[in-house]
């Protein structure tokens, strides 16, 4: 069954308030209360040390969803670079842990509305959430994530107002012994509130489903951050400062924490209609980390379903893009919780397995960049290698011992039944392995070069950085136009004769560097087209030969031993060469020009092209090239006779080519436009718009 793809709905504020929506609920509305029955008036210093823990595994996970977007996050991180097992045990646990979150935020829900409703059910009513929101997740990611930013925007507003008003009253005498507390105390209260930061990396989950991932993943997890981190110590300082620690932790039914804290504090600061105020806050909280908690957990078994580890219908993808079976299990895993469990006991416990999974995403990274897989390739670096993340392995399972016996029998329970449910179920449908078996085999053992192919097709599928330069690479290549019956290795040596003048090798070395390529099986050939290539030391920038060869042309070497030979003629070769230094920017080269020849319509444009100017123009984005002809008594006309150096371009545009009859110009400066002249422009989308805009001539109305 072909694998089905999510759309890629998610923008930047997408992002952030998925990651902001499932942050700021139980741990600011609920949770405050048990937090500060442990750690009285040092409550904002618990949950600023619980953000400072978490920032190795926050930034960690930040490079793996640059690296790799896709859906499932931490299962698919710890599957592709620890194996399927450890994926398994953390695909399950996760899934499990974040159903639990989204069901504590729904028994939240209750919590608030009982002040309003004394008599209100909360088990049925929570239930029935559960089910409208497993309902708007099958409408698609766009629509939920929509109702989520809407939520949010209100939801911030309300808590902006809270924090302002409460800043003008508090009382300065309630902060006495804040700096007093236990230190075993306050870890153990990090590790109870650490919970409410664990919605930051849930947008790794969906992040197959994002656009521009490797900017916008990152940028709205931080931001989301340190939104949290300014909510939860303002916010907290500012209930403690009002009420004082003893009553949120004391001031609840029969004398127990209080469950209600920010109504209690808006009720103090304003009255009534203040508490009535931040009801509805909480409840906009709740409804928020409910909707974003099922969106992420469905993700989980839909990656492993994809994966083998679960049957196969879970990533099934119907209607509006959503994996409908994998909503449905989750739904119902929430509605068991909701009605026979008791949420907020477990919610904590379900925070302690999250800490393990912060820990294994550092540990995750690690094994990655140790593997040295060159199509590793992440936008966003997490600084301080390797120390921060070694500290990031082991501070989450200080934490949890910390916490207690039960979140860490409940840990090694989670652990326990992944490890059966892969033993017994999975290991004989899997046939794969992680990044750790290439740190293995610098240890002179095996490697899983499946893994490599499987990160080279998400580079295809991220596409070019901004910075990456393929159009002046395409534009600068040398062009061969080979006649039907030459042989490969001819080409190979006209091509090394053209790249050789950029490096200090001879064109007889780098023939034999691309020959020796081709005969291990280092260049791929699809659709027609093969792509020898190969890095250098000694070469400041990429280049290309681009080779045509319409008769076709049979590779005629000697392949090496298991390697069948090629079984369609070659029309195109793109000879690239690239410094040593940069891998990631020539695999995403190659990358480009792989997904561009799968399109159907290349070759036709390639074998038609009726110049050397065509035929670049077929291998170049459509979104990042403008052709014009400079024709009289049209818009272009205005610039026959002007130096190239007095037109006013917008930023980030270049005129790369210029054809004057059967000659190819490279322009510069001192280069004046003829009447006739066919410029390539290339640049950023935008500003081809505005020249295509000012330039084109305009297609006449229609009345």
């Amino acid at each position: 069954m072909k694998k089905q793809k999510l759309k890629k709905e998610l923008g930047l504020f997408g992002v952030y308030s998925i990651a902001t929506g499932v942050t700021l609920s139980a741990g600011f509305f609920l949770l405050p209360g048990l937090a500060a029955a442990e750690v009285g008036s040092g409550l904002p210093l618990a949950y600023l040390l619980a953000g400072l823990l978490i920032t190795p595994g926050l930034v960690s996970m930040a490079e793996l969803a640059t690296a790799m977007p896709r859906a499932g996050g931490v299962y698919y991180f710890l599957d592709r670079s620890m194996g399927p097992l450890m994926g398994t045990i953390g695909g399950f646990g996760t899934w499990i842990a974040l159903s639990l979150k989204a069901a504590f935020a729904l028994i939240g829900i209750g919590a608030y509305l009982g002040l309003l409703f004394p008599e209100v059910r909360i088990g049925p009513i929570s239930a029935g959430f559960a089910i409208a929101f497993g309902v708007l997740n099958i409408l698609g990611a766009k629509k939920s994530t929509t109702f989520q930013s809407v939520m949010v925007v209100g939801l911030l507003m309300l808590l902006a107002w809270f924090t302002g008003v409460g800043l003008t009253q508090i009382e300065p005498a309630n902060f006495t012994g804040m700096f007093g507390p236990d230190p075993g105390s306050l870890v153990s209260t990090a590790g109870l509130v650490v919970v409410s930061y664990m919605g930051l990396t849930q947008v790794a989950s969906v992040a197959e489903e994002i656009r521009n991932p490797e900017r916008n993943i990152p940028l709205g997890m931080f931001l989301a951050f340190a939104t949290a981190m300014i909510v939860y110590t303002v916010g907290t300082g500012v209930m403690v400062g009002v009420v004082s620690a003893d009553v949120l932790a004391h001031g609840g039914a029969q004398g127990g924490a209080d469950l209600t804290p920010v109504a209690t504090v808006a009720n103090a600061l304003v009255g009534p209609w203040g508490r009535n105020l931040m009801i509805a806050a909480a409840v906009l909280a709740f409804m928020s980390v409910a909707n974003a908690g099922i969106l992420a957990a469905s993700r989980y078994p839909l990656a492993m379903s994809r994966d083998h580890v679960l049957p196969r219908f879970f990533s099934r993808i119907q209607g509006e893009g959503a994996p409908i079976y994998a909503i449905y299990a989750t739904v119902g895993l929430i509605v068991v919780f909701v009605l026979l469990f008791d949420a907020s006991r477990i919610a904590k416990l379900a925070g302690a397995f999250q800490l393990l999974m912060f820990g294994l995403s550092c540990l995750a990274v690690i094994v990655m960049r140790e593997s040295r897989i060159e199509s590793y390739d992440p936008r966003f670096r997490s600084p301080f290698y390797p120390w921060l993340h070694i500290l990031g392995v082991l501070a989450p399972f200080w934490l949890i011992v910390e916490m207690g016996i039960l979140p860490s029998l409940f840990t090694g329970g989670l652990i326990t039944f992944g490890a059966v449910w892969y033993n017994y179920y999975a290991r004989k449908r899997v046939d794969r392995e992680g990044a750790i078996f290439h740190v293995f085999e610098r240890l002179g053992r095996q490697r899983d070069t499946g893994l490599d192919r499987e990160l080279r097709q998400i580079m295809k599928e991220k596409g070019l950085r901004d910075a990456d330069p393929f159009e002046e690479v395409v534009t600068m290549a040398s062009i061969i136009d080979a006649p039907a019956g030459t042989g490969f290795r001819k080409v190979i040596w006209e091509a090394s004769a053209h790249l050789a003048e950029a490096c200090d090798a001879s064109a007889k070395e780098l023939a034999e560097d691309f020959l020796q390529g081709t005969i291990v099986g280092m260049t791929p050939v699809s659709h027609g087209v093969a792509l020898p290539h190969l890095r250098r030391p000694d070469l400041e920038s990429a280049r290309m030969v681009l080779v045509r060869c319409p008769g076709g042309m049979h590779m005629d070497v000697d392949l090496a031993e298991g390697r069948e030979g090629q079984s369609e003629p070659v029309q195109a070769v793109f000879f690239l060469m690239s410094p040593l230094g940069d891998p990631g920017q020539h695999l995403r080269i190659l990358a480009q020009i792989a997904g561009h020849v799968d399109r159907e319509d290349f070759m036709e444009a390639w074998l038609s092209a009726s110049n050397h100017q065509e035929l670049k123009e077929a291998i170049l984005r459509d979104d990042r090239l403008l052709t014009l002809t400079l024709e009289p008594g049209t818009p272009s006309a205005t610039l026959i006779g002007q130096a190239l150096k007095d037109i006013l371009l917008p930023e980030g545009t270049l005129i790369a080519l210029v054809r004057r009859g059967p000659e190819v110009i490279i322009p510069r400066g001192a280069t004046v436009l003829e009447s006739g002249d066919r410029l390539t422009i290339i640049g950023e989308p935008a500003g081809l718009e505005a020249l295509g805009g000012r330039f084109k001539p305009q297609s006449p109305e229609i009345l």
